[in-house]
C-alpha cells in the first residue's frame, strides 16, 4: 500500500510539471489559418457540421462549431451543442466502478462473482475467474454481439440476464475483443451494489461536480433541447445529404454509449482527467481511479498504421493508450447513429481535444482532426492526415459502388421455396438474441427484428434477402426443415457468428397449466412411460432409459429433443385433455394409453 501510494504521488507531480509546460502554449498563435483548414476539410467529406474543444492544463481555451448542426434549419454547431457521445461514455462507467473499488465493494482483479453473485457466464472458467477489469478492458474472450442490443428494447437486466448464453470466441485474457454488453453489465453491477441506477450515479458523482449541468442520457430529452446535433448520410452513389434516423434505444445498453453532452460540459471532465481528478480545486475523482483506467491490460486487435505515426496500442479500462509521434496519448472514438466523437488528451503535455461530427460517412474525420491539432500545438512534423484519409475513402466508396454492379453471383436461377409462404410465418427465438417476427404483408414476407423491418424477397431454395438498404444493408435468412419437413428454423449471419432462431411452438404447448393436464402414465401393453413436469419441462420417462425432453411442436404435438425424427402427439378429447398419445418414429405410429 505504501508503494502504491508514492507511484500516485509521482504520476500527480509528472502530470503537474509537464501541466506548468503546457500553460505557455500560445492556442491563438498555433492554430492561425485552422477555420479555413476546418471548413475545407468538412466540404471535401460533404460532412455537415463539426465542433472542437481544445483544453489546456486546467482551462478551456478553444471552443468553436464548424458548420451546421441542422442543415435544413441553417442552424450552426455552437459551444453548447448536444450530441450523443456513444462509447466514450465507457470512461464515465469505468470511473463508477472505481468509486465502488474505492468504497470496498469490487475489487479491480478478483472475480466478479465474489461481489456479484448473480453473474453468470457461459462456462465454468468464465464464472470462476472473469474479473470487472477483464470486463472493462475487452479481454473476457467473448465477441460483441451488437445484434443483442442495436434497437432493441431489451431492458439492462434482461442484457446482463443474456450473458449466459454468449459464448467465448477466445480463452479468457488471450485477446482483444470489443464488447458493449460488458459495459452494460458494468452498470447493472453499478445499481446492484450502489442502490442507485448507474444513470443517477454517474450524474450525482461526475455530472454535478464537474458542473455538468447540461448533460443528459436519454435521446428524445436531447432533442426537445434547443441546440443539438442532427446526424445525416450521404444518398447512395450522390453526395446529397439526408437526415439519419436519430439513435434512441439506449436504455438497456447506456452504461455503454448514452451519454449526452457538449463541448462547454466536456470540458470539466476533461480537466478532471488531465489534473489527477481535481476540478474548481477539488479533488472530484479520486486519482488512483485514473490511475487504474490508464493502465495497460489488452492489446487491441488493430495493428498500427502502415505510416507508424500512432504506435504501440493498448487498452486500458474505457480508454486507448499509444504513442503518438512520441507523446504519450489516451483517447477514445465514440459511434452512434451518424454522430462520430473523439475525446483525446497528452498527460504529459497536458492537452486535450474533443472532436465530432454529424455525417454517417465522416467517421475518419474524429481520427484526422485531432491528429491534426496535436501536429499544429506541439510543433511537431506535419502530416497530411486529411489528403491520406481522404484517399483511402474516396477508393473504398468506388470499390462499394463497383460491387454493387455484381450482386446476385451465387444467386441459382429457377428454384423455388421448399413450402408455401405462409409456412415461413411466425416467431422465431435464440436465447440471447430475442424474438425474430417473419409475416406476411400484401402476398410478400417480411423480416422484423429490434424495431427493424424490411421486405423479403426469395433468392433461391429456402433463402429470403431483403433488399440493400442504404442504412441496415441486405438481411439474408436461410430457412431449414426439420425430420418432419416443417419449418424449423431461421438462420441470419449476425455480428461474429451465425445465430439460429427458432420457430417457436403454438403457445399452449409451452403454457405450464396445459402441461401440467398432460402429466401422467401412459402404456401400450406392458410398455409403460411417465410424462411429467421436472425443471420447468415436459419430459418423458421410459425406464431404464434416461428422460426424454418434450419441445412443444405444433397443435398437441411434441418433437423429443434427444431424437429429432420423434414425435408425441398427444390425443386429446373434448374438453382438450389427454387420452392417450401416438409415438410417431420411423413413419409408424404405436399408441399409448392414458391410465
Amino acid at each position: 500500500m505504501k508503494y502504491r501510494k508514492q507511484f500516485y504521488c509521482l504520476v500527480f507531480l509528472l502530470i503537474s510539471f509537464f501541466s506548468a509546460n503546457a500553460q505557455n502554449l500560445n492556442v491563438e498563435q498555433k492554430l492561425q489559418g485552422i477555420e479555413q483548414t476546418i471548413n475545407q476539410i468538412l466540404k471535401d467529406w460533404n460532412v455537415p457540421g463539426c465542433g472542437i474543444g481544445i483544453v489546456v492544463k486546467d482551462k478551456l481555451v478553444f471552443a468553436k462549431g464548424y458548420g451546421y448542426r441542422n442543415l435544413e434549419k441553417k442552424l450552426p454547431v455552437t459551444p453548447n451543442t448536444l450530441f450523443q457521445i456513444a462509447s466514450n461514455t465507457k470512461l464515465f462507467t469505468a470511473t463508477a466502478i472505481g468509486f465502488l473499488v474505492n468504497d470496498g465493494k469490487l475489487e479491480w482483479d478478483q472475480p466478479i462473482r465474489n461481489f456479484v453473485p448473480k453473474i453468470r457466464f457461459n462456462t465454468d472458467d468464465l464464472n470462476k475467474n472473469v474479473t470487472i477489469r477483464d470486463m472493462l478492458s475487452h479481454r473476457t474472450g467473448i465477441s460483441r454481439h451488437d445484434g443483442i442490443w442495436d434497437n432493441s428494447s431489451f431492458t439492462r437486466q434482461e442484457l446482463f440476464d443474456r450473458l449466459k448464453y454468449l459464448e467465448p470466441s477466445l480463452p479468457l485474457r488471450q485477446g482483444f475483443l470489443y464488447n458493449n454488453l460488458m459495459y452494460a453489465a458494468a452498470g447493472q453491477i453499478v445499481e446492484d451494489l450502489s442502490g442507485q441506477t448507474w444513470e443517477k450515479f454517474v450524474a450525482n458523482k461526475i455530472f454535478a461536480p464537474l458542473s455538468m449541468t447540461h448533460s443528459m442520457f436519454v435521446p428524445t430529452d436531447m432533442a426537445k433541447q434547443s441546440d443539438f446535433m442532427s446526424p445525416y448520410y450521404e444518398k447512395r452513389d450522390t453526395d446529397i445529404l439526408l437526415p439519419y434516423p436519430l439513435y434512441t434505444e439506449m436504455a438497456g445498453v447506456g452504461p455503454c454509449g448514452s451519454i449526452i453532452s457538449s463541448i462547454n460540459d466536456l470540458s470539466g471532465w476533461m480537466i478532471a482527467q488531465m489534473n489527477a481528478g481535481k476540478y474548481n480545486g477539488q479533488q472530484v475523482i479520486p486519482v488512483n481511479i485514473i490511475t487504474e483506467t490508464l493502465k495497460p491490460a489488452s492489446i487491441p486487435w488493430s495493428v498500427p498504421d502502415k505510416y507508424f505515426e500512432n504506435l504501440n496500442g493498448l487498452y486500458g479500462m474505457g480508454r486507448g493508450i499509444s504513442s503518438y509521434k512520441g507523446h504519450y496519448r489516451t483517447q477514445h472514438n465514440g459511434a452512434i447513429g451518424g454522430i462520430y466523437s473523439q475525446i483525446a488528451y497528452l498527460p504529459t503535455d497536458s492537452i486535450g481535444i474533443v472532436v465530432y461530427v454529424n455525417g454517417e460517412h465522416g467517421s475518419a474525420l474524429v481520427n484526422i482532426i485531432p491528429n491534426l491539432l496535436f501536429d499544429k500545438l506541439l510543433d511537431l512534423p506535419p502530416t497530411d492526415w486529411n489528403n491520406r484519409g481522404l484517399d483511402v475513402y474516396l477508393k473504398n466508396k468506388e470499390a462499394a459502388k463497383k460491387s454493387r454492379l455484381t450482386t446476385n453471383i451465387d444467386r441459382i436461377a429457377n428454384t423455388k421455396p421448399s413450402h408455401s409462404l405462409s409456412d415461413y410465418v411466425g416467431v422465431y427465438e435464440d436465447a440471447a438474441y430475442g424474438k425474430l417476427d417473419i409475416s406476411m404483408k400484401n402476398e410478400q414476407l417480411h423480416y422484423f427484428f429490434n424495431k427493424v423491418s424490411l421486405p423479403l424477397n426469395h433468392y433461391h431454395y429456402d433463402r429470403f434477402d431483403s433488399p440493400d438498404d442504404e442504412i441496415y444493408g441486405t438481411i439474408s435468412i436461410l430457412f431449414d426443415t426439420d425430420a418432419q419437413g416443417s419449418i424449423h428454423q431461421a438462420k441470419i449471419s449476425m455480428d461474429e457468428k451465425e445465430v439460429v432462431f427458432i420457430k417457436k411452438p403454438d403457445a399452449k404447448l409451452t403454457d405450464m397449466n396445459f402441461l401440467k393436464r398432460l402429466e401422467g402414465k401412459y402404456a401400450l401393453n406392458e410398455d409403460n412411460v411417465k410424462v411429467q413436469i421436472l425443471n420447468q419441462e415436459l419430459v418423458l420417462q421410459n425406464s431404464p432409459l434416461p428422460p426424454m425432453h418434450l419441445i412443444g411442436y405444433k397443435n398437441s404435438s411434441f418433437r423429443i429433443k434427444e431424437f429429432s425424427d420423434y414425435i408425441i402427439e398427444f390425443i386429446m378429447d373434448a374438453t382438450d385433455n389427454p387420452t392417450g398419445f401416438k409415438w410417431i418414429a420411423g413413419g409408424k405410429a404405436n399408441i399409448y394409453v392414458k391410465r
